[in-house]
């Protein structure tokens, strides 16, 4: 699908692999896939299942979750920290005190407060894939979430207004493992933009030339063509055409279009980086089925208080703002929220006044979708080291993900390079608790 902040950024997990720009009617013409090519992948889709929409948004490092859902305020003081608990608008459920905003929507959010089946890596892949970025690596590793949508829905969609790419992914974090590049997400980075736009020598009339010009050769090879491909051909380049043409990609990119009041409930422009927010609920109102990005910093070895003092307020501003946007334009229901890391963090604070690597428990945070929110799943011990009731593995969350986006991880199938069947998950459990 489709790279947007920074050309060639890598980012601190990304996979390193270089999203070639193809699309060769916009204002940047370069070698690589054009996007007729990459709505092809439109024909072998599967059915469209339910219109549930996903943004993903992933905690690179590894956040404490002793100091955002999971606090122990009667753990010794060595363990719970500096921070306090306060209540949400459901009994029973306390968050972070840097979290009062989320407080007051209690009941449209969930923690899942027991998380296992979490590997001590550095890498994007378990909060975007559900597996270990070793998993099947020989043959390019897991899908994202986004990936698979793309596979199963196909490269594109068609909307009201025109067509918009599945997969849209903010950070370049993200890999489309061993779906391969046509799958992969479209990075809307500053060549990615300039694609979305015509090139200023090509007027509308004079691409409808061209357009003309290409089915006129069309027509004499499909004279010869029993198969219909040429008629395919047609539609793909049709709605590579609408992407650009119509203007709602790349205006969903321009926050500037926003009322600053709006974008001032997210946080912005004082905390830059939650325009990745904005941007995401826009592109999701154009059409696009999965945004991904990647917010913050979260590996606190050291100083793991400042850094959260700073950044919590931040993500308590920009996340609920998110979830009142979504709601107030009737779009909650159909969008799942979900936001992780890679792990969690050590119970016990260290000596640098900061938490290491704890995989053996973690928390996962959900909202909208048309979930049964305005609770916490599962519980860990009082130091909170390790689950004690209702463990929930990271798989069974992607497995509740795709069954409520019409995706059956019990049936669903994809064929890997070698020609073997891949399930979706291997732990396929649902989370009764959700749906």
């Amino acid at each position: 699908m489709f790279n947007f902040f920074g050309n060639g950024q890598k980012g601190n997990f990304c996979d390193g692999l270089s999203r070639r720009h193809f699309l060769k009617i916009g204002s940047v013409a370069m070698a690589g896939l054009s996007l007729p090519d990459l709505l092809r992948a439109e024909e072998a889709a599967g059915p469209r299942a339910t219109k549930k929409n996903i943004i993903n948004i992933i905690l690179g490092g590894g956040p404490s979750h002793m100091d955002m859902f999971d606090l122990k305020p009667n753990a010794p003081v060595e363990y719970r920290g500096e921070f306090t608990p306060i209540a949400t608008t459901v009994p029973g459920f306390d968050i972070c005190q840097h979290f009062p905003i989320l407080a007051t929507m209690g009941e449209k959010i969930t923690a899942i407060r027991s998380m296992t089946g979490v590997n001590n890596e550095h890498s994007s892949s378990q909060s975007d894939s559900g597996w270990s970025i070793r998993s099947l690596d020989s043959l390019g590793g897991r899908p994202s979430v986004g990936s698979v949508m793309s596979k199963v829905y196909g490269a594109a969609q068609t909307t009201e207004r025109g067509t918009a790419p599945t997969f849209v992914d903010l950070s370049g974090t993200t890999r489309p493992g061993f779906l391969g590049q046509v799958n992969a997400a479209y990075r809307p980075d500053s060549t990615g933009r300039a694609n979305l736009i015509l090139n200023q020598s090509i007027t509308r009339n004079r691409l409808s030339d061209r357009q003309s010009l290409l089915s006129g050769f069309d027509n004499l090879r499909r004279d010869i063509d029993g198969s219909g491909m040429m008629n395919a051909l047609d539609s793909f380049t049709e709605r590579a055409v609408g992407i650009v043409t119509s203007g709602e990609i790349a205006g969903a990119l321009d926050i500037s279009q926003e009322d600053p009041r709006r974008v001032a409930r997210y946080g912005y422009p004082e905390r830059r980086d939650t325009d990745r927010f904005i941007t995401a609920r826009r592109l999701i109102q154009a059409g696009v089925r999965c945004v991904s990005f990647s917010w913050g910093g979260w590996d606190t070895h050291s100083q793991n208080f400042v850094t959260l003092g700073k950044q919590l307020p931040a993500l308590d501003k920009a996340m609920s703002a998110l979830i009142e946007d979504l709601d107030a334009h009737g779009q909650l229901d159909d969008t799942i929220i979900m936001m992780s890391g890679e792990f969690g963090r050590t119970p016990r604070v260290n000596g640098t006044a900061g938490r290491d690597h704890w995989p053996q428990a973690s928390s996962f945070f959900l909202a909208g979708g048309g979930f049964k929110h305005g609770q916490f799943i599962g519980s860990t011990n009082a130091r909170g080291e390790r689950p004690q009731d209702r463990p929930v593995d990271l798989q069974h969350v992607f497995t509740t993900v795709y069954k409520q986006l019409g995706i059956d991880p019990e049936v669903v199938t994809l064929t890997d390079p070698n020609g073997r069947p891949q399930y979706l998950m291997e732990n396929r459990s649902l989370i009764s608790e959700l749906v």
